[in-house]
């Protein structure tokens, strides 16, 4: 008789974590193929794990990106940049001064390692677990902080969720709360960049939860028909909010394995390694600079904290679960890969950490000199009428001359708030 099949949770809460599902390779088991090979050549790409970094932190294997030990610092700064800027704005959240955040805690290689692999030119379309991209494209941390702040600093002018930014100049496309809007929008620039003949290429990411939404194959498709330049990643972390990967189809076969069905070159990859992180991104932008066509890329990951500040973990997985993955933590491995290569230690780390901490509280106090939730200055509240039309519709127009008439009566009884 035909039945019904529910996906299964490994475990929950009160479980001992099990990560037995999770498809292992060894490290430098699989082999590099050229970056040009033919999509329909590329199957066990989707199925295997690259991975570089072994047990015992050495690089191993054809993927082994031999980054200089100044890269890999650079590499091991950012991430942990950005896991201290996360742990203060998560404080900061619990506190009431900023109403919502999410970290990347555990996720930090996959933002940091594919953003250095990447031109300062090439577009990025991020979800909301990828604010690596601004460390290492520079951006300064006083901006980040403001937008969160919703503050008169906002590039978003109040008018985005908090860490939902965007960054023209460095080339990093506003976050959306709609899920998987950005796979379709980085292939339609893609094409965009190739009729213009442009050298630049776009990437984008999702998670494995967003890929059961319709947009993620229409861009497989727009992406494969036209061979888009464009690199599309599927951050695998197990967990979409509260609901385990099987249920987004991680359950029957690896995400990477729908790119070949589409004819798009499909690489899986531990994406806890650094290294093995920025050897395949680095392949796939090749392979799309050089018009060999779109590459999927699976990031096997884990959400180590809290989907977001209005989510508890331990209400559907076990609290201690992270301590068992088998990928081990991100930060920790490229810092150990660099003690091996006698290009780090522990007192660098500690000391390294202490000035990065340092740099991220300066820049919360600086953030607030230009407002906080509670106090001024205040964003001006004609901005609600800016950046949506070319030109102003009668109806917008009457509204903001009767805010104006309203302001300038409130400053006569002397209510100058700017929460009149």
């Amino acid at each position: 008789m035909p039945r019904l099949h529910v996906p299964v949770t490994p475990t929950r809460p009160g479980d001992t974590p099990d990560f037995s599902y999770v498809a292992l390779s060894a490290a430098g088991a699989i082999k590099r193929p050229r970056y040009d090979a033919r999509a329909l050549d590329l199957d066990f790409l989707a199925t295997g794990l690259v991975r570089v970094l072994d047990d015992d932190h050495r690089a191993k294997g054809p993927w082994d990106p031999k980054l200089d030990a100044e890269t890999l610092r650079s590499g091991l700064r950012n991430m942990l940049l950005t896991r201290l800027y996360d742990e203060r704005l998560q404080r900061t959240q619990r506190a009431g001064t900023i109403p919502f955040y999410m970290r990347s805690y555990g996720e930090e290689a996959v933002a940091v390692a594919q953003c250095m692999a990447l031109q300062p030119g090439d577009m990025l379309f991020p979800s909301y677990r990828q604010q690596g991209f601004y460390m290492v494209r520079g951006r300064p941390l006083v901006e980040l902080m403001c937008q969160l702040l919703s503050n008169t600093r906002d590039m978003c002018k109040g008018r985005q969720l908090p860490v939902m930014y965007h960054w023209k100049e460095g080339n990093i496309f506003s976050i959306s709360g709609n899920l998987t809007t950005q796979f379709p929008q980085a292939v339609g620039w893609a094409m965009a960049a190739a009729i213009k003949e442009e050298p630049n290429i776009a990437a984008s990411w999702v998670g494995e939860g967003s890929s059961a939404e319709a947009d993620f194959h229409h861009a497989l498709l727009f992406a494969s028909v036209y061979q888009a330049p464009v690199i599309l990643n599927v951050v695998n972390n197990q967990w979409a909010i509260s609901t385990f990967q099987g249920y987004a189809g991680g359950e029957q076969r690896s995400f990477a394995a729908r790119g070949p069905g589409y004819g798009i070159a499909a690489v899986r990859v531990d994406g806890n390694d650094f290294l093995a992180v920025h050897a395949v991104t680095s392949w796939a932008a090749q392979r799309a600079r050089a018009g060999a066509g779109p590459t999927l890329i699976e990031l096997v990951t884990y959400r180590a904290a809290a989907h977001s500040t209005s989510d508890d973990p331990t209400r559907y997985r076990p609290k201690n679960d992270y301590e068992h993955w088998p990928l081990g933590d991100p930060v920790e491995r490229l810092k150990q890969h660099l003690i091996k290569l006698k290009e780090w230690s522990d007192a660098q780390h500690d000391a390294l950490s202490k000035d990065l901490d340092g740099q991220v509280a300066a820049a919360w106090k600086e953030a607030c000199r230009f407002g906080t939730m509670t106090e001024g200055p205040w964003l001006d509240a004609h901005l609600m009428f800016e950046d949506v039309y070319a030109e102003l519709p009668a109806h917008l127009e009457r509204q903001a001359e009767a805010l104006q008439r309203e302001q300038a009566l409130n400053a006569r009884l002397g209510l100058t708030s700017a929460k009149d």
